[in-house]
């Protein structure tokens, strides 16, 4: 399905114990005018480990757009539930828009609360309507951090405030097997030059996420980790993938509307091709979209819809993405929960998509 659909008409009505407290130096050579310091605090309640089955289960919520009290999103409460019930994630990781009016606090506190009273551990990364309502999205993450289990850090001295990074190792091992990094990919046009467009992941961030890159490439031997990336809005490379049928790309899933990147490039896809570690990236933003692209040996990954009827939404019935990791395994399965139980997607990555020349 390639339905057109106007999104701003519609919308407008533990990481490892070494590296604990470091502040960190780094240059971006080229991008940065000068070197950036970043304080990341308390690292250490980030460490995760596959379950005694040798697996390693994350659910994908994305675009919840809960309001509390309000009747339309019921359904997305409903399917949160749901969801965790029937796949018993080992943690979750929600990519944005988690709230869509006031008050803000007891929307995302009750969006969020079926995760915690779970024992879940959880993390987020805003999206573009965080913000919008009577808190800042500083307040919100602090309000975020607050609510038990969720892991969420606070990486100071860079753009956006829910930008952290998580480690997966070998139960009772310290060694770190996968990097889970989460990015702000921030609300709307920051450059004066440039409105009207969605938000972007900065420089100063993507400086960030090759710093912390080549040190864990450091202390695996030289040989970049296995990681996967989280955030709201999707890359203008997602766009350019999709629409690229001369370099053997594969899409399986649902297109139901034109992919919402910002018009700015800042770089982010050329950083994570660079540094050799991120095999895929997982987003939201886009609620008709649930498909999956293989690019430029890249996967682009869209979250399954959450939410409710508070904001435009075609592709029903809402559900989640899950994403398995197997120790000892490369590659990772993912498939998509429906609300009512069906699951649709079930793929294997690398191995259900053909490579073609």
């Amino acid at each position: 399905m390639d339905k057109k659909i106007n999104r701003r008409t519609f919308i407008k009505g533990t990481a490892l114990a070494g590296m604990t407290g470091v502040v960190a130096t780094h240059s971006f050579a080229g991008i940065l005018p000068s070197e950036t310091s970043t304080t990341e605090v308390d690292n250490t309640k980030r460490g995760l480990f596959y379950n005694k089955n040798g697996k390693f289960k994350i659910l994908q919520l994305t675009d919840t757009h809960y309001i509390a009290g309000n009747p339309k999103s019921e359904r997305a409460l409903k399917n949160v539930n749901q969801m965790l019930d029937l796949e018993k994630p080992d943690l979750v990781i929600h990519t944005g828009d988690i709230i869509f009016g006031e008050p803000a606090e007891r929307s995302v506190r009750e969006i969020l609360e079926p995760i915690s009273k779970r024992k879940i551990p959880f993390a987020v990364a805003f999206g573009n309507h965080d913000e919008e309502y009577d808190k800042s999205r500083q307040e919100m993450l602090e309000i975020v951090m607050s609510i038990p289990y969720n892991i969420n850090t606070k990486t100071e001295g860079i753009y956006g405030v829910s930008n952290c990074f998580l480690t997966l190792s070998p139960s009772g091992s310290d060694r770190i097997s996968r990097v889970f990094y989460i990015f702000d990919s921030n609300r709307g046009a920051t450059i004066e030059d440039i409105p009207n467009t969605y938000g972007h992941i900065h420089f100063d961030q993507i400086a960030w996420y090759r710093m912390h890159s080549e040190k864990f490439t450091k202390i695996n031997g030289g040989t970049p980790i296995p990681s996967l990336a989280f955030f709201h809005i999707p890359l203008p490379e997602h766009k350019e993938a999709f629409k690229d049928e001369e370099s053997g790309v594969v899409t399986i899933g649902t297109r139901g509307e034109n992919v919402a990147s910002p018009k700015i490039n800042s770089g982010m896809f050329v950083s994570m091709k660079e540094m050799k570690d991120i095999e895929a990236v997982f987003v939201g933003h886009d609620h008709n979209s649930d498909f999956v692209t293989y690019w430029k040996k890249m996967f682009f990954i869209y979250g399954r819809f959450s939410g409710c009827d508070n904001v435009y939404n075609d592709l029903k019935p809402n559900g989640a993405r899950v994403i398995e990791l197997t120790e000892g395994k490369e590659g990772f399965r993912s498939w998509i929960r429906l609300y009512g139980g069906e699951i649709i997607q079930d793929l294997n990555f690398p191995g259900s998509f053909v490579r073609r020349k």
